[in-house]
């Protein structure tokens, strides 16, 4: 089971990305100063992708504590 939890790592590590490139997009997009309405494009685009990478997280996270569980 070693390798259920270092592909549970790997998929919450690709989440984590995930989750960093948001934060970094929604930064960048603020210190732009963009006007309300493309700043609101911007948070739009970026929810669904957020979302993916916050699930990858939770399903790596849940596969590392299988593997160590049926260790």
């Amino acid at each position: 089971m070693e390798i259920l939890i270092w592909m549970g790592a790997s998929v919450s590590l690709a989440g984590l990305a995930g989750l960093v490139w948001c934060i970094v997009k929604v930064w960048k997009a603020r210190k732009a100063g963009l006007a309300d309405s493309d700043l609101r494009a911007v948070l739009r685009n970026v929810v669904p992708v957020n979302s993916a990478a916050l699930f990858l997280s939770v399903i790596g996270l849940m596969m590392v504590v299988i593997g160590i569980l049926l260790q």
